[in-house]
C-alpha cells in the first residue's frame, strides 16, 4: 500500500500512546500537522514558544502514563525547545522530539539547514535520521522504547519534509508491541540488603523520583523497619507527607528539622532512585552511613558521590516488592516507631510555628500561604514549581500527599519551567486543580504561554511570588557581596499580562487576603480560564535549604579565602 510519511508517523505516534503534541507548524512539518489534525487520538497543541512546549511535554510524562511529544521545525524550533529537552534529559523524563527535517534532494544551504544530531547528542538518549518511508514506523517504535526503558529520557527523530509529503509503497503496517525487558534481579543481593536494613539500629530511607511507582510498598517497608523517610526534591511526592514516618526533603543540614534530626542517628540507609546529586544533598553536605544500600536503574550512579555496600541495579517496581518480602520474612512484626514518630511530629509542629510567628509585616507569610493552600486543595490535586527560592519554600512548607502530584525542574534547573508545566498538567488532568508556584523572574520567561491555556479553555492557577528580584541568587549575593548585581528586576504590572492573555487576575497583598484570594482563584479556574494570583511574598526568612547549602559551600574554601570573603563583605557593609 502507498502512504505518506506524515500518515505513517501519525500512526506510529498513536500506537505508542501519544495523546498530545506540542510545537509550532512551519514549512518543514505542515504535512505532519495536517495528519495530526486528522487523528482521533492525538491533539496537536499550538504553543507560543517551543521552549514552553518542551516543558509542557515534560509535564505530560511526569504526571501521566503517556509520553510527552514535541513536533517542531528544524533548527530554530529545536534550539528553542532545547531547554526543556535538557531538563528531561538530566531529570530522567521520557520525551519524543520530532522535527520535520530539510529536503533530502541534495541541495546545499537549505532553510534551517544545520547538524541537528550533533546539537541533540549531549541531551538525548539517541537521535535518528529517517531516510526512507519504511523506516518511519519502526524508528518511532524504537525511539519510544529507548525513551521509556532503563533510565527514561528524550529521543530525537528527524523526519525529512519530502518524506512527509510524498506517498511511497510500504510493506505491512504493524501495531506497536512493547519490547520492554526487565533487568534480571539479583535475589541474593536483595536478601543481603534486607538483612542489613533489619539489623540496623536506626535504618532510614531516602527516596527519589525513581520510587514514584512503588509508594504503597514503600510505606509498608518503612513501617516494618520503623524507618524515617526523606525524599529528594524531584521525589517530593513519592511518599505521602501525611504519613507519620515522613520527615521532608533532604537529610542533612539543608533539610527541615524533622529530617535533619531523624537522620542524625541513622546507621543504615536505603537510597532509591536518586543520584545523590547537588540539590538533594544540599551541595553534597550530607553524611551518608557506611551501610548504604543504593537502588537505581542506572548503574552509572553507583559510588559516584557516596560509596555503597550493596548496589541494586534495576527498576524499583521490581526490586522494592521483593525487598519488602525479604524484610517481612526476617521480621516477625513491624518495629516500634512510636518514639521516632513522636519526635517527627514535635519537630514538624515547631517548624510550622516558627514560620507562623515570623513577622512578614505588610507582606504574605509563606508559611501561612502554604498552610491555607494545603487546606483548600484535595490530596489528588497537582502542584507545579519553577526554579527559584519559591521551590524550596514549597518543598519545606507544602505537604504533598499523592505520588507524582508535585513536579519541578531539578538537575537541569531551568527557569521558565513552571507556567508551561502547569498548563501541560492541567491539559492532561482537566478535572483536577493544578496550581503553579512561580517566582516573578521565572514568570517573565514563559508567562505568555498562558495564552495557550486560554486558547484551549484551560484553568490552571499560577501563583506568582512577586518580590522584584531573582531572590534565590539575590540572597546568595547579599551575604558575601553586600550587593545585588543583575538580580533586581524591572518594574512590571502583572495585571497587564492577565489582560493580554485573557486570564483572570487576583491580587494577594497580605496575610489577611490569603484565604479569600485562593478561594477566588479556585472558583475562577473552574470557568476554564487561566488565573494569575499576584502574591506579595515575604522572602525575608531564609529557607533551611539555602542556609545549609551556603554553610556547606563555605566549608569548601581554605581559611585565607574565607577571611577574604568575610572581610570584603564587612567592608562593603560599612562603606555601602
Amino acid at each position: 500500500m502507498k502512504k505518506t510519511g506524515a500518515w505513517l508517523a501519525t500512526y506510529a505516534l498513536e500506537q505508542v500512546g501519544v495523546k498530545f503534541t506540542f510545537g509550532i507548524p512551519g514549512v518543514h512539518n505542515t504535512e505532519l500537522y495536517d495528519e495530526l489534525n486528522n487523528s482521533k487520538v492525538i491533539e496537536p497543541i499550538l504553543v507560543t514558544h517551543e521552549g514552553g512546549g518542551s516543558f509542557m511535554a515534560d509535564s505530560i510524562s511526569r504526571t501521566t502514563d503517556s509520553i510527552g511529544c514535541m513536533v517542531v521545525v528544524p533548527a530554530a524550533g529545536l534550539t528553542h525547545a532545547a531547554s526543556g529537552i535538557g531538563e528531561a534529559s538530566l531529570d530522567g523524563i521520557a520525551m519524543l522530539v520530532m522535527t520535520g527535517g530539510i529536503h533530502t534532494d541534495g541541495h546545499a544551504y537549505q532553510l534551517h539547514d544545520m547538524d541537528q544530531h550533533t546539537l541533540m547528542k549531549p541531551i538525548t538518549k539517541a537521535t535518528f535520521q529517517i531516510t526512507r518511508h519504511e523506516e518511519i514506523i519502526p524508528t518511532i517504535y524504537k525511539a519510544y522504547d529507548i525513551a521509556t526503558q532503563g533510565e527514561p529520557g528524550p529521543v530525537f527523530i528527524d523526519l525529512p519534509v519530502n518524506l512527509q509529503m510524498l506517498k511511497q509503497e510500504v510493506g505491512e503496517i504493524t501495531p506497536y508491541v512493547s519490547k520492554k525487558e526487565s533487568l534480571p534481579v539479583d535475589s541474593e543481593k536483595i536478601k543481603r540488603a534486607a538483612q542489613l536494613l533489619c539489623d540496623a539500629q536506626v535504618p532510614g530511607i531516602f527516596a527519589g523520583w525513581g520510587s514514584a511507582k512503588v509508594t504503597k510498598e514503600l510505606i509498608e517497608l518503612a513501617e516494618y523497619l520503623a524507618a524515617p523517610v526523606a525524599t529528594t526534591l524531584q521525589g517530593l511526592s513519592v511518599f505521602p507527607a501525611s504519613h507519620p514516618l515522613h520527615v521532608g526533603m533532604g537529610i542533612g543540614i539543608s533539610a527541615v528539622p524533622a529530617a535533619e534530626n531523624a537522620f542524625k542517628k541513622v546507621d543504615a540507609l536505603l537510597a532509591i532512585g536518586t543520584r545523590f546529586s547537588e540539590i538533594p544533598t544540599g551541595s553534597f553536605g550530607i553524611n551518608v552511613p557506611e551501610k548504604l544500600v543504593h537502588l537505581d536503574i542506572n548503574p552509572d550512579v553507583f559510588n559516584a558521590n557516596y560509596p555503597a555496600q550493596i548496589c541494586l541495579e534495576g527498576d524499583s517496581a521490581n526490586i522494592i516488592p521483593q525487598l519488602l518480602k525479604e524484610v517481612k520474612a526476617i521480621l516477625a512484626r513491624k518495629k516500634d516507631a512510636s518514639t521516632l514518630v513522636g519526635k517527627i511530629v514535635e519537630d514538624k509542629l515547631a517548624y510550622k510555628n516558627e514560620w507562623a510567628k515570623h513577622d512578614s509585616k505588610d507582606k504574605v507569610n509563606p508559611g501561612l500561604f502554604f498552610k491555607n493552600l494545603r487546606k483548600q486543595l484535595n490530596d489528588d490535586d497537582y502542584v507545579v514549581c519553577d526554579d527559584g527560592n519559591h521551590t524550596f519554600l514549597t518543598a519545606e512548607l507544602m505537604p504533598i500527599h499523592s505520588s507524582s502530584h508535585f513536579i519541578c525542574p531539578t538537575d537541569y534547573n531551568a527557569m521558565g519551567y513552571g507556567v508551561p508545566a502547569t498548563i501541560g498538567t492541567k491539559l492532561s488532568h482537566p478535572d483536577k486543580n493544578v496550581v503553579g508556584i512561580v517566582g516573578d523572574g521565572a514568570f517573565l520567561m514563559t508567562c505568555m504561554e498562558l495564552l495557550t491555556a486560554a486558547k484551549y479553555n484551560l484553568g490552571p492557577i499560577v501563583c506568582v511570588f512577586s518580590d522584584g528580584e531573582l531572590s534565590q541568587i539575590a540572597q546568595a549575593q547579599e551575604a558575601p557581596y553586600n550587593r545585588k548585581t543583575c538580580t533586581v528586576l524591572g518594574a512590571m504590572d502583572i495585571s497587564g499580562v492577565a489582560i493580554a492573555v485573557g486570564a483572570e487576575y487576583v491580587n494577594m497583598e497580605n496575610n489577611d487576603q490569603i484565604e479569600s484570594a485562593l478561594k477566588t482563584a479556585l472558583t475562577a479556574s473552574q470557568k476554564g480560564k487561566p488565573v494569575i494570583v499576584n502574591v506579595n511574598i515575604d522572602y525575608s526568612k531564609t529557607t533551611r535549604f539555602t542556609k545549609g547549602a551556603m554553610k556547606t559551600n563555605m566549608k569548601r574554601f581554605d581559611m585565607k579565602s574565607k577571611v577574604r570573603f568575610i572581610g570584603r563583605a564587612l567592608v562593603r557593609k560599612v562603606t555601602g
